[in-house]
């Protein structure tokens, strides 16, 4: 009896040990939890479900009830169910879905009306491990079930979007344009690397949560210094700002004039994330204390953060949940005085704000191009790049940069180091794409390909084709020809150049005029080929030739018609009584004898009396036109080659003659 009575006890004193042992690590992973400090609970959680069977049924567990009853002071905490989601939830919060997803299936397999919410970050996780068809389902399956309109459904309702754009995306035909790779290891060690920052002197900046070495402490954010060319960094160390042991710090941007720093500063103060901007000055090779910003941009109560100062240095880019925004975190952009320091500030706006988050901006001068991220519209899933062109109070609707810039995870932090139209020539990115658990820096690049321009030309009168015409491209700044082309026998010419620019087409054709036609640059100069406005060429019509009246007399010397002249003006007035619109010149010549002066105004006098006579006839006067021309259009030679007088000649120069200007 006393055997059996010792080996209960000893039995009861193990399980009350092992007990407590369950109880400590559910209370240091819900603590964990609620301090957003996700990797220290994950762990945690781990091991208190590894002292629990494989199994579980709905509240089939209370991890303290098991503990000697008598110790008042234990605090409540998660239960089984309870615990296996947050696990889920830590997991999310790091990245790692291939952990996250089969937690949240076991949760719905148990108790899926006690946690509505495992049904979409399970149909998230699924969309992020890439298995598409299974995360169409899953959404579908918790829209169904959930019955609320509220964020989660409008969020669910996106992301079946996002599964169109994402299998439209991963169609794409330029893809073989992109090289993506993971940036140096030196670069992406324990812990996250993001937020990457070229400085003026080509020096790389950027934040990671690597263990400081000097403190052996890890998962701290601090900036970092690299030396970086041709894809490799050497030389990582610290950036020289002071940063308390208290704090985090990171996505920093320089002023222009390389003055002054401005840093996201951030701490957890009840398990809440509070973030603000500070600001530094250069002092010596070193930065001076940071300060905080004033109320302008650091609104008490309020988080902002991941600062961007404009080219221009009078502008300072920045997110932040303050209120006045469109929802969650916007974009908003600070006015600096000539000091640096921020004056007012304006929300960007709904063109680039939605209801979710917008964050981490940045502004590509060469291209007049704002980059963000942002989880609030259609896209891969996640934070996905927006861009968008334009300037501060006149930007663009944002374009989703789409596959390969972006994947199925969120990708958040974009810098650029081109300083031409190639706004993807040589790029570091932040992202988790290729991560379980922090985001990572990845190189882009993305061949630029000639642009193609081409364009018809066209007979202005038929729009038929012009088959030949010389086409002369001119740059209309330099005013240079770019290039020529002829055109082929359906008026087609087609050229290429590296970027798009305001262009004039000059085309010249045999029987045509002259013609011209600009070509703007298009709204979207990623586009890889545009079709020119036609151009017309105006057919030359040969005047039509003069017809003499024959039998048309006038006096000797005189411009007096004579009767038998009468005859042939009856005709013409016949022909012009028929043809109501048709308008003439009536003209009027004479031989080469007397004075030019003589024979002009002879001639004129002569084509007079014709004009007079069809108008007594009736004719309307604004039809009519004459003109004299002496000599001056002989038809026949006055006289002969030996200098002799030609009478034929001359009596056939001496003639009146009409032409049709208008039928």
């Amino acid at each position: 009896m006393k055997k059996i009575f010792f080996t209960a006890s000893v039995l009861l004193a193990t399980m009350t040990l092992q007990a407590q042992f369950t109880y400590d690590y559910l209370k240091a992973a819900d603590q964990y939890y609620k301090k957003e400090d996700y990797n220290s609970a994950v762990q945690y959680y781990e091991k208190y479900l590894g002292t629990r069977t494989k199994s579980f049924r709905k509240d089939s567990y209370k991890p303290y009830a098991a503990v000697n009853a008598s110790r008042k002071n234990m605090v409540p905490v998660s239960s089984e169910q309870q615990a296996v989601y947050k696990l889920a939830e830590s997991y999310r919060n790091l990245h790692n879905y291939e952990k996250a997803a089969p937690h949240y299936e076991n949760v719905l397999e148990a108790d899926r009306k006690n946690f509505p919410l495992a049904a979409y970050y399970y149909a998230v996780s699924l969309r992020a491990l890439g298995k598409y068809e299974e995360a169409e389902k899953a959404f579908h399956s918790f829209l169904q079930g959930y019955g609320s309109k509220d964020s989660y459904s409008i969020s669910a309702e996106r992301e079946v979007n996002n599964l169109a754009f994402i299998n439209a995306q991963l169609k794409r035909s330029d893809l073989s344009l992109y090289e993506i790779r993971k940036a140096p290891a030196a670069l992406n060690t324990t812990g996250a690397s993001y937020a990457p920052l070229w400085t003026a002197d080509g020096a790389l900046l950027f934040t990671s949560t690597r263990p400081d070495p000097a403190k052996n402490k890890g998962f701290i954010n601090r900036v970092y210094t690299a030396d970086y060319a041709d894809g490799q960094a050497a030389n990582i160390r610290l950036l020289p700002v002071a940063q308390p042991e208290s704090l985090h710090q990171g996505a920093v941007s320089i002023s222009p004039d390389g003055q002054q720093l401005f840093i996201t500063r951030w701490q957890i103060d009840h398990g809440k994330k509070i973030t603000a901007i500070w600001v530094s000055r250069k002092a010596g090779n070193s930065w001076g204390e940071p300060a905080p910003l004033d109320a302008v941009i650091n609104v008490p109560g309020s988080n902002t953060q991941q600062p961007f100062v404009l080219p221009d240095g009078k502008h300072l880019l920045y997110a932040s949940d303050r209120p006045g925004g469109q929802g969650g975190f916007d974009l908003w952009c600070a006015t600096l005085d000539e000091a640096g320091k921020p004056v007012s500030t304006v929300n960007l706006g709904e063109v680039i704000n939605t209801a979710d988050n917008e964050q981490a901006p940045y502004y590509h001068t060469a291209t007049r191009t704002l980059v963000f991220s942002t989880d609030g519209r259609t896209g891969m899933g996640g934070y996905d790049f927006f861009s968008s062109r334009g300037e501060v109070g006149s930007f663009q609707t944002p374009v989703n940069m789409g596959y390969p810039v972006n994947s199925v995870k969120d990708d958040i932090y974009f810098a650029s180091r081109s300083n031409n139209r190639n706004l993807l020539d040589d790029v570091l990115l932040g992202t988790d794409r290729a991560a379980e658990c922090c985001l990572e820096l990845f190189f882009l690049h993305k061949t630029r390909p000639a642009r193609q321009l081409s364009g018809i030309v066209v007979a202005c009168n038929s729009n038929t084709p012009v088959a030949g015409a010389e086409v002369r491209i001119i740059d209309t700044v330099s005013h240079q020809v770019i290039t020529t082309r002829s055109t082929g026998a359906d008026g087609s010419y087609a050229f290429t150049l590296n970027e798009y620019q305001p262009l004039v087409a000059v085309a010249n054709a045999v029987g045509y005029t002259q013609g011209t036609q600009h070509i703007g640059v298009p709204q979207n100069e990623d586009t890889v080929a545009i079709t020119a406005p036609e151009l017309c060429l105006t057919p030359i019509v040969p005047p039509p030739s003069p017809v003499t009246l024959e039998n048309v007399y006038y006096d000797y010397d005189k411009a007096t018609l004579k009767e038998e002249s009468f005859a042939s003006l009856d005709k013409l007035v016949t022909l012009l009584q028929a043809n109501p619109a048709m308008e003439i010149e009536l003209s009027a010549h004479t031989d080469g004898k007397g004075s030019n002066r003589y024979n002009q105004r002879l001639s004129e006098a002569r084509a007079k009396s014709c004009v007079d006579y069809l108008v007594e006839k009736g004719i309307d006067p604004h039809r009519l036109t004459h003109k004299g021309y002496g000599a001056s259009m002989p038809i026949e030679p006055n006289t002969l080659p030996d200098g002799s007088d030609n009478p034929e000649g001359r009596q056939k120069n001496r003639r009146t003659t009409f032409t049709i200007t208008k039928k």
